[in-house]
Parts: structure tokens; C-alpha cells; sequence
């Protein structure tokens, strides 16, 4: 009786030769799994540091394509922090009447600092207490260039913002924006920025959509201070909060930008410098 015998396929050529495909090809699922692996632990080294960043700054960061950095993602199932914060109203602004002032910045678009200054406070929860942070936003840039901090939600903690970026940056806005707030529609600090020459913008009432680049970055800050519950003291927390906005001002990319707002405030002065420099020779 004859005995089928089996062909031991000595090395990958002949197996190839066997299979009728490429000799590569057998190497390339080793070689791809290594290669996620590398970027599995590149991804992760950079999320240990800005836990709450998405595939896209992640790619930018690592300048790697954002959708391979998306299936790598998915692979090994990295995912970023997304816990959201939930926000208390001022119910004592729900009864207030209309503001004089219209909404200036609507579908506006700045090509340059300084033109647009946007403005608003948030509650930051803190051993069943609140503290509040105000603030000042320049909406080219995406900087925060004032902020100030307070027990009380007063005009003194929104005038002490606007204080704080008038002295950092030297100047003042063309336009200033903010929501009704009594805050903000003090005389006091009507009479600041009316003394400065400064138009006024105002959104609508009950209308927080219409100062997004405020609520952007207080949704994105309070996701990234995290649970002040682990703080035992209020300066611990004052010096958390004074960190995260160096970090988010200097070190954290800006998807709208591809870069910090800090760094694209510089590159957008070294631009203007060479082409005055260019104009002049």
C-alpha cells in the first residue's frame, strides 16, 4: 500500500513558494506588531503626561499620522480622560433684564492678538465650598492672558482678570467679550473698559454658546485639574490651578492651532518681525 508522504519545508522561501505569496510577507505581522508596540509605548509616555489628550493632539505631538495613531489607539485600547464637569448657573442672572450691549464678535474672525478679548468665570468645587476663577482669553491666540481667583464671584474677581491682562500683555483689546453677567455689566467695569476705548460685546442671554472659546477652555480645565478633593489645602489647590493654566498656555496643543498658544503667539511675532525685516531691505 502506498504511503502519502508530507514535503517538510525546509525555510520560508520554499513555504512561501507553497502558500504562493511573497517571502515578505510572512515577516510582516511580526514586524507590524513590533512597530505598534513601539508606538503603543510612545502614545502612552504621552498621555502619562497630558492624560486627557485625543488621538489627534497625540499625533501631532508625536508627529505621526492621526490615523495610525487613532488604530493603535483602538488596538490596545488607549483612551483619554473625558470625565465632564457639571456646572452650577447663576440663578440670580436668570430674572435679570437685557444688557444694552449686542454680540459684536458673532461669525469673527481676528487675524491677529489682541483684536478679541473674551471673558468668563467658572465655580471650582472645593471641600463643599465653591472658590471662583476668572478669565481673559485672547480668541486669536487662544491664550489666556489675565485670570484672577476669589471666594466670591464679584465685579473685584472679573475686574482683577481684566486688571491681570491689561498688565501682561501691555495693552488692551479692540473688542471685549463676555456674557450678561452682573459681573460684567457693572459700571465699574463698563466705566474700565469704556475708559480704554474699548468696543463691548455681550451674548445673548442664556446664551453660552455664544462665547464658545470661553466655555471650551473651562470644560477642557476643569477635565484636566481632575478631583480637587485631593488637595488638603487651598493653596495646594490655588497652585494646581496657576499650573494648569501654565500648562495649558505653554505645553498643551491646541488642535485648532498645532501647537501651544504661547508658541503660536511667538511664531506669529517671529512671522511679523521677518516681514517687516523683508519690507525694509
Amino acid at each position: 500500500m502506498a504511503i502519502a508522504r508530507t514535503t517538510k519545508i525546509g525555510n520560508k522561501t520554499q513555504l512561501a513558494k507553497s502558500l504562493a505569496i511573497s517571502r515578505s510577507a510572512l515577516y510582516y505581522q511580526p514586524k507590524r506588531e513590533a512597530i505598534d508596540y513601539q508606538f503603543k509605548c510612545q502614545i502612552k509616555a504621552v498621555m502619562a503626561i497630558n492624560p486627557a489628550y485625543g488621538h489627534r493632539r497625540i499625533a501631532v505631538q508625536l508627529k505621526l499620522n492621526k490615523k495610525l495613531v487613532l488604530r493603535v489607539m483602538k488596538k490596545f485600547n488607549l483612551k483619554p480622560f473625558r470625565r465632564r464637569a457639571k456646572y452650577p448657573f447663576k440663578p440670580e442672572d436668570q430674572n435679570k433684564p437685557a444688557t444694552r450691549f449686542v454680540n459684536h464678535i458673532k461669525m469673527f474672525c481676528p487675524l491677529k492678538p489682541n483684536v478679541v478679548w473674551a471673558t468668563d468665570f467658572t465655580y471650582i468645587d472645593f471641600q463643599g465650598r465653591f472658590i471662583y476663577l476668572a478669565t481673559v482669553i485672547d480668541i486669536y491666540t487662544r491664550e489666556i492672558i489675565g485670570w484672577h481667583i476669589s471666594r466670591r464671584h464679584t465685579q473685584s474677581l472679573v475686574i482683577g482678570a481684566l486688571t491681570h491682562a491689561f498688565g501682561r500683555t501691555k495693552t488692551s483689546a479692540r473688542y471685549h467679550h463676555s456674557d450678561q453677567g452682573a459681573e460684567y455689566d457693572s459700571n465699574d467695569y463698563i466705566q474700565i473698559l469704556e475708559s480704554k476705548g474699548i468696543i463691548i460685546s455681550m451674548s445673548a442671554k442664556s446664551s453660552p454658546w455664544e462665547n464658545p472659546f470661553q466655555e471650551s477652555f473651562y470644560s477642557q480645565f476643569k477635565l484636566e485639574l481632575a478631583d480637587t478633593s485631593r488637595f488638603e489645602t487651598l493653596g495646594e489647590l490655588i497652585v494646581a490651578i496657576y499650573g494648569q493654566i501654565y500648562y495649558y498656555n505653554h505645553n498643551r496643543i491646541h488642535t485648532s492651532l498645532g501647537t501651544s498658544p504661547v508658541k503660536f503667539r511667538e511664531q506669529y511675532i517671529k512671522n511679523l518681525s521677518n516681514n517687516l525685516c523683508g519690507q525694509s531691505v
